[in-house]
This record gives C-alpha cells, sequence and structure tokens, in this order.
C-alpha cells in the first residue's frame, strides 16, 4: 500500500538537475551552508571561491523566490532545512588522439535539492533547547541557550577556557 504524505505547508524547495560539476565538489559546499539562514547563505555563497558556489547560490535564490512568490513567506525567516547532493549522470565523450587513438572524457553531472523551511510558522519547533528539571517542588522549565549567553561565551574565551 502507498501512503500519500502530506506535504508541510511550510517548506519550500528548488531542485536543480545535471549540474555539470562533480558532486563531491558540490558537497564541500553544501556541507558549509545546511542549516543557515537564508541570509547567512546568500553571503557565505558570495564569498567562497569555488565554482560550485554561483550553481548553489541560484538554487537557493530560486528557493527563496518560490517562497515570497508561492507561499507568501518572509526571506528574513527562511532557514535551510535540507540540502542534499546526488550524483547524477556521467557525460562520456571521446578526444580523438595521434596514430587514430581516442582518450576518453568523462565529465561527471549531479542533482541538487535546497529545502528552505519558514520558522516563523512553528514557533514552538524553533525554541532554543528548553529543558525540564523535576524536583520535589514541581516542574520547572529554563531556557538552556540564549544569544546573550551565546554572546558571552565567546567573549569570555569560549568554551575551553579554564579560570
Amino acid at each position: 500500500m502507498i501512503k500519500k504524505r502530506k506535504k508541510n505547508q511550510s517548506e519550500v524547495y528548488a531542485l536543480g538537475q545535471h549540474i555539470c560539476m562533480s558532486p563531491h565538489k558540490a558537497r564541500r559546499v553544501i556541507d558549509q551552508i545546511r542549516g543557515r539562514s537564508y541570509e547567512e547563505t546568500m553571503m557565505i555563497l558570495e564569498l567562497m571561491p569555488y565554482r560550485t558556489c554561483y550553481a548553489i547560490f541560484k538554487l537557493v535564490y530560486s528557493a527563496a523566490a518560490n517562497a515570497s512568490h508561492n507561499m507568501g513567506f518572509n526571506e528574513r525567516d527562511l532557514v535551510i532545512s535540507k540540502a542534499e547532493v546526488n550524483q547524477g549522470t556521467t557525460v562520456k565523450k571521446l578526444k580523438p588522439r595521434a596514430r587514430g587513438r581516442s582518450y576518453p572524457i568523462k565529465r561527471p553531472t549531479c542533482s541538487i535539492t535546497i529545502v528552505l523551511k519558514n520558522t516563523s510558522v512553528n514557533k514552538e519547533e524553533f525554541k532554543r533547547y528548553q529543558y525540564t528539571i523535576n524536583k520535589p517542588g514541581g516542574l520547572i522549565t529554563k531556557e538552556k541557550y540564549t544569544d546573550m549567553t551565546c554572546y558571552e561565551m565567546y567573549t569570555n574565551g569560549g568554551l575551553w577556557d579554564k579560570k
């Protein structure tokens, strides 16, 4: 029996197929942007020196355009929730060489999928790591990670600084 999955209304994707580059080289860039916000991703892709960045930049931009045009999402609330690179077909050519011989040329292709998620829709899902402590007085909820603690952590010398 085939089960139909409900599409999540807070996700938008863009798919690029038959992109002429090695999947290994594309994964090197994709691993840097996975889980980051849209604006931060665009800055990273503009500044990275790899050739694959241009194709990934266009895909992320296209996914954000899909989100704002089709779903009405704000670009500031978008986060890259899923980014994957799969191997595509290999284009095989023959280059003529001396004495009637030929030399094979293999050009790998890849397909890249970028999924953007809107964080303003599911505020409960994107809260900062809350944990509960069960004490005799009752259940107490504390926020474990805030922007201020992150700022203090980096200004005071980081995690590994033991004073």
